[in-house]
């Protein structure tokens, strides 16, 4: 495996003994593109190092703070009509900042709602009972349990498509945050990084694949508006390390997922985020690009509750339906914390 293809970063390798268990091959989706590390890879979070960031070139849009001027945050025609004619029809609305304007609140299902970033979405629709009744799906009694064991949050098993049909009946959305997991071994003879498997029914085909091939036909059936797929960037490169990790080609086949996605008719929003940074969100400035340019820069790493975000203003947003883009972002104190989604989303295109 060549390290310059992971970014020139040194592979870290403590002792067995000292790794934390392997997740649920079927938790929230996380990459290192910022370096691989015996840690990271396991569970293929965040990078062992930040990198400082240049600018990211031709191909990237740097969202600028929100403008509170731009048209796409004035109220619409619609809700202004109705709201002169009778102030009471105002409560009906909810005028986003964006471009969306919402009645009642969206029923969203969170798939991999038992990973981190999964969490994050889960936890921020329940926050805006306003706009969203959120539901999530996990794979196990425990992961429920962690969520608060209610009625909203489902056991199921992705791989197994009538184990679905419960949780998205009746619901707007669906955001896909579900990915497979490699597992670390011991190095082979002679070498110092880890080798790794899959656990049995959790490779990258099964789960990657075919799992979130079944998400999406059950969403189609269940008639929702929208899906939004947290993925990651390298997929354009069949040779990238993290395809070579227990030969699982994890990137390959959620570029298939993506591109099945897409064929849908669906409308979607798939968001390929970049090293996971547990930092905090909403400090940053966001950065959107296509087919992984940013992976040439040194911005390409961004923070878990800022893929949240995103992932959640898509829902809001008009003009994010049916983009698919990379998404990274500035170091804190460089630049300005993105507000303005909507002019992020619209700075990127459709297609894989």
């Amino acid at each position: 495996m060549s390290l310059s293809l992971v970014h020139q970063t040194q592979w870290q390798v403590p002792a067995l003994s000292q790794a934390r268990p392997a997740r649920s091959q079927h938790c929230c989706l996380t990459q290192p593109l910022a370096g691989l590390t015996f840690r990271s890879v396991a569970a293929l979070i965040t990078p062992n190092r930040r990198a400082k960031h240049s600018p990211s070139g031709a191909n990237s849009f740097s969202a600028s703070p929100l403008q509170r001027n731009s048209p796409s945050n004035s109220p619409s025609n619609l809700s202004s009509a109705l709201s002169a004619r009778d102030p009471s029809n105002s409560a009906l609305f909810s005028t986003t900042s964006r471009s969306r304007i919402t009645m009642g609140a969206q029923k969203v299902l969170v798939t991999g709602a038992g990973g981190r970033t999964g969490k994050l979405v889960y936890e921020k629709l329940k926050e805006r009972t306003g706009e969203f009744v959120a539901r999530g799906v996990v794979r196990s009694e425990e992961k429920k349990a962690a969520l608060g064991g209610g009625d909203e949050v489902y056991v199921a098993d992705i791989t197994n498509p009538s184990s679905l049909s419960k949780a998205v009946d009746g619901i707007d959305a669906m955001v896909i945050l579900t990915s497979a997991v490699p597992v670390p071994g011991p190095p082979a003879p002679g070498e110092q990084r880890p080798t790794f498997s899959f656990a049995e029914g959790g490779r990258p085909e099964q789960v990657d694949w075919e799992g979130q091939k079944n998400q999406i036909d059950a969403a189609k059936a269940a008639g929702v508006k929208q899906i939004v797929v947290v993925g990651s960037m390298g997929g354009t490169d069949v040779n990238h390390p993290l395809n070579k990790l227990g030969n699982g080609n994890i990137l390959v086949f959620k570029r298939k997922a993506e591109q099945y996605l897409i064929d849908s008719g669906v409308p979607y929003t798939i968001i390929r985020a970049g090293g996971l940074l547990d930092k905090e969100g909403g400090k940053r400035e966001l950065v959107v690009s296509k087919d992984d340019a940013l992976l040439k820069t040194t911005t390409r790493a961004v923070p878990r509750a800022d893929v949240a975000e995103v992932a959640i203003q898509a829902l809001l947003n008009d003009s994010a339906k049916n983009k698919a883009f990379d998404l990274a972002s500035k170091d804190e104190g460089e630049g300005e914390p993105t507000k303005d989604f909507a002019s992020l989303f619209s700075a990127t295109t459709g297609g894989m």
